[in-house]
């Protein structure tokens, strides 16, 4: 089997977030990667409840989801060849998590320019119904490609 651009897009995607240690410790992994789009998750856990009478996951570990998912879509872009720090993150909360279920978050990197990368994401639980969040972002980007913009 050859590796194709999309087999090292998953693979840096899965490197990421294996290098970060609190994706280790709240169980992040990486479900796909595309050009400019990955898929996270994070499974449910009782030491991540925010709210110990309902069950649900705290706001904090959902947000850390979101900003890691939308970081690894802006280093998939096929235009960005380094890396990617967050500079705005705007989470938007719908719901809380069905207690018990995996939240999975989609970003997807939407417009590169030579220093800025803009992200689109949505987080939903597994019964895949209404979002828990959705999110938009700016990210600085190093080693953008040289593109007019």
């Amino acid at each position: 089997m050859t590796d194709t651009p999309d087999d090292d897009r998953l693979a840096q995607a899965r490197a990421f977030v294996a290098a970060l240690p609190y994706c280790a410790a709240l169980r992040i992994g990486v479900d796909r990667v595309g050009p400019a789009e990955v898929v996270l998750t994070l499974p449910y856990h009782r030491d991540l409840i925010g709210d110990p009478a309902t069950g649900v996951i705290h706001g904090g570990a959902v947000s850390a989801l979101m900003d890691t998912c939308c970081g690894a879509a802006v280093m998939t872009h096929p235009e960005v060849a380094g890396a990617a720090a967050t500079l705005d993150l705007r989470i938007d909360y719908m719901r809380g998590a069905v207690p018990g279920q995996t939240v999975r978050a989609h970003a997807v990197c939407t417009h590169v320019t030579r220093s800025i990368a803009f992200v689109r994401a949505t987080a939903f639980d597994c019964d895949g119904g209404q979002p828990i969040a959705t999110a938009v972002g700016a990210f600085s980007v190093t080693d953008a490609a040289q593109v007019p913009r």
